[in-house]
């Protein structure tokens, strides 16, 4: 009889016993109790400056070989092709590779080490900079060889801006706190405004001196120029070891933060690790990436139009701070000013929405102020306004403003619209419609720029 028992209730015994063996669920819930924790890190002000630091060594690096024109002018005097083309050049070099750069890396989210692309693009950006600073003293090269390397060098540095947009946004994203995303974008403002006030401060600080002798002057102008990019690029370099410096901390915390969510359960290991197709982010975040390709496509027509644009006071009769040399450098400086301030407004929530179909819209309403800009006094040639308050007050201080509030949104509410796991290729997508904006809107703008 007992023999009997044993045999029928066996089965029941392994019944009981398989499911504690084969059944994950019964240990699942110790794993995922932290979940609640995992959305978003706690904020942190020392975080948020470094994140600040990323921006600027982001956009610092590009706008040292723009306060370097002069410098270049200097070194390409005696080739006119070269001096009439190499601003072009730059640009063009700069934008392409940053694009095809941007591009690439927006492809190759499996196993993307984003705080490593950081690094890598501020050393590159130390070694880029500190052989331009040493370039300065050899004025010997031929301008065909200094602008061969100089390209080389844009090349260079564009990569390392793709690689640092691409790795800084991704990983802002990855903490789920919007506030690291503006903390970006303020820093790349203050990278527009600080070099442009170093440029008005250098011209002001030039003696006006004794114009009689030609050859004195122009000597005195190229080892001022000289002396001016030698500061800039050590800047340049300057900044990419501080930025260094501050940034390897949180790589720390955000590579410890990883593994313990890693530990959490094994479907995080997995889904973390999900690819997210272009397809797919598009479908979710649409509105919000024509906006932000819409927004700096826009906007990168204001610099061929600003370097035109002079004031309605006769240059015989202005004061020091109207004339050209000063006065377009104050027009840079007031959209940078009206640009930065635009950043920093999103961080007050009554300048805030989460509409990515009315930011889309205002995005388009921002071409109007291109028309406004034929109201100034282009290339000399008149004003229709005839008011530099109207020019730097108006126009400058809002398209710039305009610019930064809109970038910024669009940036930040990216996250808010993806799952947990898709945020870092979110972060990335949306800088490749950022860039991919600058790069349409810089060709259209030289083509504007030749027709008038």
């Amino acid at each position: 009889m007992d023999r009997v028992r044993t045999i029928f209730h066996s089965p029941d015994a392994e019944q009981e016993y398989e499911p504690l063996e084969e059944d994950e669920e019964v240990r699942r819930p110790v794993f995922i109790l932290p979940d609640e924790g995992k959305t978003a890190e706690p904020y942190s002000r020392t975080e948020y400056f470094i994140f600040i630091m990323l921006g600027i060594s982001q956009l610092w690096a590009w706008n040292m070989f723009l306060a370097a024109a002069p410098y270049f002018q200097s070194r390409f005097r005696d080739n006119k092709q070269i001096l009439d083309s190499f601003q072009s050049a730059i640009v063009s070099v700069g934008c392409v590779t940053n694009l095809l750069s941007t591009l690439i890396l927006s492809r190759l989210q499996l196993k993307a080490d984003y705080p490593r692309r950081i690094i890598v693009a501020l050393l590159t950006n130390l070694a880029v900079f500190t052989l331009l600073s040493i370039s300065t003293v050899f004025t010997d090269m031929s301008s065909v060889s200094y602008l061969s390397f100089t390209l080389f060098m844009v090349f260079s540095t564009s990569v390392a801006t793709g690689l640092c947009q691409n790795g800084a946004f991704a990983f802002a994203s990855s903490f789920g706190r919007p506030e690291y995303i503006q903390g970006i974008m303020t820093g790349q403002a203050i990278a527009g405004v600080l070099p442009v006030i170093a440029q008005i401060a250098s011209v002001w600080a030039m003696p006006k001196g004794d114009r009689s002798s030609a050859e004195l002057q122009v000597l005195a102008e190229a080892r001022t120029t000289k002396n001016s990019a030698f500061i800039y690029f050590l800047t340049a370099a300057a900044v990419s070891v501080i930025t260094l410096f501050v940034t390897m901390p949180l790589v720390r915390k955000h590579k410890r933060i990883t593994a313990l969510n890693m530990l959490s359960s094994i479907d995080t290991l997995e889904e973390s690790r999900r690819s997210v197709g272009m397809r797919e982010l598009y479908r979710k975040l649409f509105w919000l990436a024509a906006s932000v390709f819409m927004c700096f496509a826009v906007t990168m027509f204001f610099p061929v139009f600003t370097s035109k644009v002079l004031s309605v006071v006769p240059e015989a009769k202005a004061p020091r701070g109207l004339t050209p040399p000063v006065f377009i450098p104050l027009g840079f400086l007031v959209w940078n000013v009206g640009d930065l301030a635009g950043r920093l407004s999103t961080g007050i929530p009554y300048f805030v929405t989460t509409r990515p179909r009315l930011l889309f819209f205002y995005s388009v309403l921002r071409i109007g102020f291109l028309p406004l800009y034929y109201l100034c006094n282009i290339d000399g040639k008149g004003a229709i306004i005839k008011s530099d308050v109207f020019y730097l007050g108006i126009v400058q201080l809002f398209f710039g403003a305009t610019n930064g509030w809109l970038g910024s949104l669009c940036m930040m509410d990216a996250g808010k619209w993806v799952e947990e796991e898709e945020r870092e290729a979110a972060g990335s997508f949306m800088v490749l419609n950022l860039v991919g904006g600058l790069t349409a809107g810089s060709l259209l703008s030289f083509a504007v720029a030749n027709a008038h």
